[in-house]
């Protein structure tokens, strides 16, 4: 298949839309185990309890939703949602090199590495 304009357009359009619906089925898969496990029990509103450290960091994360605890399983929809414009700015180098456009190359590549950065250094 020639990459072309069109072509680029309709795979990073893919990636957006999957990455989305991917991410959107994750946390409703998570939210109703969640809602299994803990929807009866009572909400302590008055007292305030931040998100637990395991769920800060991605190894955390990605434990949690192996063990199918409903809040890790949300996360990881979240994380994979956080991902999706990665994925997109790297399916657009990808297109950028095979159309020989360096100079957008080298733009995208600065953008992924900015997104990296940010989502490591949080």
């Amino acid at each position: 298949m020639p990459w072309t304009d069109r072509n680029v357009e309709n795979v990073i359009g893919n990636v957006l839309r999957y990455g989305v619906l991917g991410s959107a089925a994750i946390v409703i898969f998570g939210g109703a185990i969640f809602l299994a496990r803990h929807g009866h029990e009572p909400i302590p509103y008055y007292v305030f309890h931040g998100e637990p450290a395991e769920f800060r960091r991605i190894p955390g994360i990605l434990k949690a939703a192996a063990s199918f605890r409903g809040r890790g399983i949300i996360q990881l929809g979240l994380l994979l949602l956080i991902a999706t414009p990665i994925a997109r700015v790297a399916f657009s180098i990808v297109g950028f090199m095979a159309e020989k456009d360096r100079l957008y190359a080298v733009f995208a590549m600065i953008v992924c590495m900015v997104l990296l950065y940010s989502l490591v250094a949080a």
